[in-house]
C-alpha cells in the first residue's frame, strides 16, 4: 500500500478506532471451524489479520471460542494452540471465562455449516442461531450486563425464533447486529442508490437454493430497496412462482422482464433475451414481494443463467434502470468477509450497531414465508407480521478501482 493509499485508508476508519488503545476482547460462538467456513474467514481475520497471513487485522481479539460440532477438518483447536485461547465447554464460559462475570466485549454468533436437521415440510436447515443466541441473552442476564452482539446470516431459519431473538435483543438492549457479507461487498459500477429515490419497479438476481443463497439475494436486494422514498415500510405479501406460474406472474406486471435483463447485463450475462426467456424454468424460481407502500419488488435465481448478484430498479423520470452487481472475491481469504469485520468492529467498539438488524429481520421473515410458499407450489402468503417500519444506515460498501475490483488494502 503507498502512503497515500493508507492515508486514505485511515481517514475512513471511524474516529473510535483509530484512538482504541487495544484490542478488544470477543468471545466467537460458532458450530464449527473448518478451511472456509464462515468461521475461519470471519474469526480467522481476527486471528491471523485482514489476508489471513499474520498482518494488519481488525482492532479485536479473540478470548474465548464455544465450537458446536468437531469435524474431522476441524481447525479449532489447532489455532486454539497457535493463539492461545480457550475452546470452553459452554457458552456462558466463552463469555465469561468461567469468572461468572462477562469478560469480553462483544460476541460473534456463526451458526452456518455443520451437521444440522432440515425441516420435514419446507426443508430449512435448522441451524442453532436462537439456542445461541437464547445462550448469550441468558448468561447477560445472570451476569447482570449485555454487550454488542453479531449474528451471521439470517437470524433465524423460521420467523418465530427471529421475532424472539429481535424481541429479546430489544428488551434486554443488546446492541444487535446481523446478515451477511453482500451489503458491504464490492459493487459494479460503485455507487449506491441515493437515500430517498422514487422508485416505481424493482428486481433482483440471485443464483443456488432457495433458501441458503435465497437469503444472499433478498438481502442484496433489500440493502437497496430499503433507500426508496419514505425508507423501509415493510412487506404486505410473499410468494414464490416457477415455471408457467413465472409468466402468469409477469402478465399481471408482478415483475419486470426487462429490468431482469437490465439486472442480468449489468453482471455482464450476454445470452439472447429469448434464451433467458427459455431458462426461466423450475430451476430460476421467482420471489414475489408486494411492500405495504405499494410498490412490488422481485428476486430470481438465475440458475442456469447467471452466477451473480445484482439489481436493477427503475427509477421515476429516468429512463436507464439503476443497474448494481454485487462482487464476491472468489477465493481464500474471501475478502468480502472482510468487510463484513469491518462493520462489525465499530458496534463492538461503541455499542451501536453500523446498520439495523431490521434488515436481516425483514429478510428473515420473506425468505421464512417463501420457503412455505415454494413447498405448498408456490401459495401467496399475506405477512401481516412483517408490518414494521425503518430507516436504513448510509454504511459504505467496499471500495473499488475500475470494472474488476481489487480488495480494499492492495
Amino acid at each position: 500500500m503507498n502512503r497515500r493509499a493508507a492515508l486514505i485508508s485511515l481517514a475512513t476508519l471511524p474516529l473510535v478506532l483509530r484512538a482504541a488503545p487495544k484490542p478488544l476482547p470477543v468471545a466467537a460462538i460458532i458450530t464449527e471451524y473448518r478451511n472456509n467456513s464462515h468461521a475461519d474467514v470471519i474469526i480467522g481475520k481476527i486471528l491471523e489479520g485482514w489476508k489471513q497471513d499474520g498482518g494488519a487485522g481488525p482492532n479485536l481479539k479473540l478470548a474465548a471460542m464455544y465450537v458446536d460440532q468437531f469435524p474431522k477438518s476441524d481447525m479449532s483447536r489447532a489455532l486454539a494452540k497457535k493463539h492461545n485461547f480457550p475452546i470452553t465447554k459452554t457458552i456462558a464460559e466463552a463469555i465469561t471465562l468461567g469468572t461468572g462475570k462477562v469478560q469480553v466485549a462483544g460476541v460473534l454468533s456463526i451458526g452456518e455449516h455443520g451437521h444440522y436437521p432440515y425441516t420435514p415440510k419446507t426443508k430449512q436447515h435448522m441451524y442453532p442461531r436462537r439456542r445461541f443466541f437464547d445462550a448469550i441473552a441468558d448468561t447477560f442476564k445472570k451476569c447482570g450486563r449485555a454487550v454488542p452482539v453479531f449474528n451471521d446470516k439470517h437470524l433465524a431459519y423460521n420467523w418465530k425464533d427471529a421475532k424472539h431473538m429481535y424481541d429479546r435483543a430489544r428488551a434486554m438492549k443488546i446492541p444487535f447486529m446481523a446478515g451477511s457479507s453482500l451489503p458491504v461487498a464490492w459493487r459494479l459500477p460503485a455507487k449506491a442508490l441515493p437515500i430517498g429515490a422514487e422508485v416505481e419497479a424493482a428486481m433482483g438476481i440471485g443464483y443456488g437454493g432457495l433458501e441458503s443463497y435465497g437469503f444472499h439475494s433478498l438481502e442484496t436486494f433489500q440493502c437497496v430497496m430499503e433507500r426508496r422514498k419514505g425508507g423501509e415500510t415493510g412487506v404486505a405479501s410473499v410468494q414464490v412462482v416457477k415455471g408457467n406460474a413465472i409468466w402468469k406472474a409477469h402478465e399481471e406486471k408482478r415483475w419486470s422482464f426487462d429490468l431482469l435483463v437490465a439486472a442480468l447485463r449489468g453482471t455482464g450475462v450476454k445470452m439472447a433475451r429469448d434464451e433467458i426467456r427459455e431458462k426461466l424454468t423450475e430451476r430460476a424460481p421467482i420471489y414475489l414481494m408486494e411492500y405495504r407502500d405499494g410498490l412490488r419488488g422481485a428476486v430470481a435465481l438465475v440458475n442456469g443463467i447467471g452466477r451473480d448478484f445484482g439489481v436493477a430498479f427503475k427509477l421515476r423520470g429516468q429512463a436507464k434502470p439503476f443497474v448494481n452487481q454485487f462482487w464476491l472475491q472468489d477465493g481464500k481469504p474471501y475478502r468480502h468477509f472482510e468487510h463484513l469485520l469491518r462493520a462489525i468492529e465499530p458496534m463492538i467498539h461503541t455499542g451501536k450497531p453500523s446498520y439495523p438488524v431490521e434488515r436481516t429481520l425483514l429478510t428473515t421473515g420473506i425468505l421464512d414465508r417463501a420457503m412455505h410458499s415454494a413447498a405448498e407450489g408456490g401459495r401467496l402468503y399475506e405477512t401481516p407480521e412483517l408490518n414494521f417500519r425503518y430507516r436504513p444506515a448510509d454504511w459504505p460498501f467496499a471500495n473499488l478501482n475500475g470494472r474488476f475490483p481489487q480488495p480494499a488494502g492492495e
